[in-house]
């Protein structure tokens, strides 16, 4: 894997990751999986202040029981620091990723990102092989990065099986 990204450094222009479309009247529909819509890099970056954070994988335990939920209940705290994106990264698909967020509940208070390639967190350098634990040869590190105008000022990368530096909670403390 790539030497993880750094701050100072811009976020890869070009790489395309797909988001699920589903317009405002069938947002509460669950039969409705939406539409997959494949974006650029610039198109979720460029121009902006984004908390881009990375987990392992879609329905997994820390993942959907402390990660995620941390970001869709601090949401408006982060947004009042200036931030106009929050943004969730996995190696899955755009369904599971928008399945994953209908179950959270996460609404429009967080982007779900789907790297289903791995595409993007390769670039960044935060992908990892659990293969050994049946999760595929390429996943997401658990990490939070915020990004202005699609350089990088601020990365943290969890340990393996931790869950401490990359929580909405500490990444307040440092925006």
């Amino acid at each position: 894997s790539r030497v993880m990204i750094s701050v100072g450094q811009r976020i890869p222009p070009g790489i395309k990751v797909q988001v699920l479309e589903i317009p405002a009247d069938k947002k509460d529909d669950p039969s409705f999986c939406g539409v997959p819509k494949v974006v650029a890099t610039e198109d979720i970056f460029a121009g902006k202040k984004v908390v881009l954070f990375g987990v392992p994988g879609a329905f997994t335990p820390t993942c959907s029981e402390k990660h995620l939920p941390g970001f869709v209940e601090s949401a408006a705290s982060i947004l009042a620091k200036g931030v106009d994106t929050i943004a969730c990264i996995s190696v899955n698909d755009a369904f599971v990723m928008s399945s994953w967020g209908k179950d959270r509940k996460v609404g429009d208070k967080v982007m779900m990102i789907a790297d289903a390639n791995g595409t993007l967190v390769s670039a960044l350098g935060v992908s990892q092989d659990l293969s050994a634990r049946y999760m595929g040869s390429v996943r997401s590190k658990r990490f939070v990065l915020v990004a202005e105008d699609m350089q990088v000022v601020y990365i943290a990368l969890e340990e393996p099986g931790k869950f401490e530096v990359t929580s909405a909670e500490a990444l307040i403390a440092r925006l």
